[in-house]
């Protein structure tokens, strides 16, 4: 089969791999009608997050049809469309059984790479590195689904695009519970970031009955875009003060939410602050660039909630502790339990609440996939977000 492979930093190919295999009684083998660049994929192409091995395969968000299945498998037939979660979950331990699907603690063989950096290991991921697994990915002509009988959701409406469920694997859920982490009916969101997560954690906030959500960026397709389909307020970033901005906004308040919605790669209004924390990443004396995460915990009111979506992987500098502790804020974060929201969030899609596939501005094929790790990395052709079809 073809799939995209990791060939080093900033270097793909789309090569011929061999087919997966079933290898487990719980497995499943899924033939890929959709697959989608993440925003998370670009840490890896661009080499910061460790692991990662010569010829490994990308892609974590990813649907098809199942073409085999594992003997133990019997929620799933040949035939079925299937969405895939991209955190792999057993759906037995003690984790999953309280729905906290992506710290599953028996779908990581790597488990023990992982501990070393994070004192306990989160779950498997499709396509994310040796730590995490080491599962080939779903940019690819098939993918092996291990855990099948917990995690595929079957999608039964023929009415429905692959574009508009696609994202169930990942961003729209990853989007929702960031915002539900921390909105409550009324609340004043300010969400960092307009990609296609924090477009869709703006359009989650407006589902969950905020009142008015402000969506920060410096690319003007970007925020014109995130306002158009989600009513947020846009502010950029390298036009006005961003905390003097909310300030203001919020009559000296403070948003009551901030949802960041960025990750280790922020790039930041101030140049010395993003220049600091580029030195710093560069060199491997922290491994984010977190002033996205530093500038929401300042703005947000005091006694509100920050959340953080964007994926981070190991250690920032000059973490504002003090500021967090003395404000009385709530800090809640993770990777997305996406198992648990998939049949709600379909709900809301099949409702006419919201098409996620707003968010995606180029189709390509498989072959294209370089490319579209490019344009989506340098935002070329006002690119949000690209889907590639094997």
């Amino acid at each position: 089969m073809r799939a995209t492979t990791w060939q080093g930093r900033n270097t793909l190919s789309v090569d011929t791999v061999p087919d997966p295999e079933i290898l487990n009684a719980r497995d499943a083998i899924v033939k890929i009608t959709s697959t989608a660049i993440c925003g998370s994929d670009l840490h890896l192409y661009d080499g910061y997050i460790p692991t990662m091995r010569k010829g490994d395969i990308l892609g974590h968000e990813f649907m098809g049809e199942v073409v085999e299945l594992g003997a133990a498998v019997t929620n799933l037939r040949v035939g079925d469309r299937v969405v895939v979660p991209f955190p792999i979950a057993c759906g037995a331990c003690y984790q999953c059984e309280r729905g906290l699907y992506s710290v599953c603690e028996n779908s990581n063989p790597n488990a023990a790479i992982a501990e070393k950096l994070m004192g306990h290991s989160p779950a498997g991921l499709f396509g994310y590195s040796h730590m995490l697994g080491g599962y080939p990915g779903g940019q690819a002509e098939y993918a092996r689904v291990p855990f099948a009988d917990v995690g595929p959701l079957v999608i039964e409406d023929d009415g429905l695009t692959d574009e508009q469920v696609l994202f169930l694997t990942d961003i729209f859920p990853t989007a929702y519970m960031g915002a539900e982490m921390a909105v409550q009916p009324g609340d004043s969101v300010a969400v960092w970031g307009a990609g296609p997560v924090g477009m869709l954690a703006a359009a989650s906030a407006r589902l969950l009955g905020a009142e008015r959500v402000y969506i920060i960026d410096r690319f003007d397709y970007r925020l014109k875009k995130a306002a158009e389909e989600t009513g947020a307020e846009p502010i950029n970033y390298t036009e006005v003060a961003v905390l003097d901005a909310l300030t203001e906004l919020t009559a000296g308040r403070g948003p009551d939410a901030c949802v960041e919605a960025v990750g280790l790669e922020a790039h930041v209004g101030n140049p010395l602050v993003h220049a600091y924390d580029r030195v710093k990443q560069a060199t491997r004396q922290q491994t984010e660039r977190p002033q996205a995460v530093r500038e929401a915990i300042l703005a947000c009111r005091t006694g509100g909630t920050v959340s953080i979506m964007g994926a981070y992987g190991g250690f920032a500098d000059k973490f504002p502790l003090g500021q967090m502790m003395n404000k009385g804020l709530t800090i809640r974060q993770g990777q997305c339990h996406v198992q648990r929201y998939l049949r709600p969030l379909l709900a809301r899609i099949q409702g006419g609440e919201i098409d996620p596939s707003f968010v995606i501005s180029h189709t390509l094929p498989l072959e294209q996939a370089p490319h579209g790790y490019e344009i989506f990395k340098n935002k070329d052709d006002e690119c949000t977000k690209v889907v590639l079809k094997p």
